[in-house]
């Protein structure tokens, strides 16, 4: 084939490629997209982060999850007074609720007293002050206590009161400490019942009730004499409650009377 030839028989070729919508050369040599595949896996290149950008951050670290009431029992194991115990619960940082507190509401009144009252968790006037029941409820409790000649400042045994609760810290707008909080303080509590060694305990409402006997429902629970941690416990309404439903106090006046029987050796 002479010169001439190839170069029609390399047009007629150009022109038939043209025709199909070829309309660039690529490469050298032709590629046969029929071909099956390499099975061999080909290595994953990973984009380099643009100059100028930082690399993106590693994912989080998952950490172990803590068991807070295991917690609180090792930091209970060695306490053997209530100022290592405020200290203890002080230092004891799982409780979300401590991080929105202003202080901690260990307690009031008399630990020599043979009478322990314990409440839910402090409110705004408690956490201004760091005591519990100092409020508006507080002061009622003073005045319903009053009526069976006991006072948290008294100094005799017989006629004093200790005053506590479930929760040191008051929760984020007042709320009723929930089963994980109750949980988790209840070994410090356990140990305040411990050290005080009161005759009787006194549970203000629904979260003491929980708590201790594990129940819930104070206004069918009130006024029955039950037992915990080897010590007569009552359930009573939470002077809260009987502020805002005055129909009730006469029901906490037969439980007040029952205490007082109790603490007198009648029952």
């Amino acid at each position: 084939m002479d010169t001439a030839e190839e170069y029609w028989l390399a047009r007629a070729l150009l022109d038939w490629h043209v025709e199909l919508g070829v309309d660039e050369a690529i490469g050298d040599a032709p590629v046969n997209r029929y071909d099956l595949p390499d099975a061999k896996p080909q290595p994953t290149r990973v984009a380099e982060p643009e100059k100028g950008r930082p690399a993106p951050p590693p994912p989080p670290v998952q950490m172990p999850e803590v068991d807070a009431p295991a917690e609180a029992r090792k930091a209970v194991a060695g306490v053997g007074s209530l100022t290592d115990l405020a200290a203890a619960m002080a230092a004891f940082d799982l409780c979300e609720v401590k991080k929105g507190a202003r202080h901690l509401c260990f307690a009031d009144g008399n630990p020599a007293a043979r009478v322990m009252v314990i409440g839910e968790a402090p409110g705004r006037e408690e956490d201004l002050e760091g005591r519990p029941f100092v409020g508006r409820a507080g002061q009622f409790l003073d005045r319903m206590l009053a009526a069976i000649d006991l006072d948290r400042k008294a100094t005799d045994a017989d006629g004093a009161v200790y005053i506590t609760n479930v929760l040191p810290w008051r929760p984020p707008s007042n709320r009723t400490p929930d089963a994980t909080e109750i949980a988790m303080m209840l070994p410090f509590l356990q140990k305040h019942i411990e050290l005080v060694d009161p005759a009787a305990i006194v549970l203000l409402g629904n979260t003491p009730l929980q708590a201790v006997l594990g129940a819930s429902g104070i206004t069918r629970a009130r006024g029955q004499w039950a037992e915990a941690f080897g010590k007569p416990v009552l359930p009573m309404l939470h002077p809260a409650y009987l502020l805002r439903m005055p129909p009730a106090k006469r029901e906490t006046w037969a439980d007040l009377l029952a205490l007082k029987a109790r603490l007198r050796g009648d029952t």
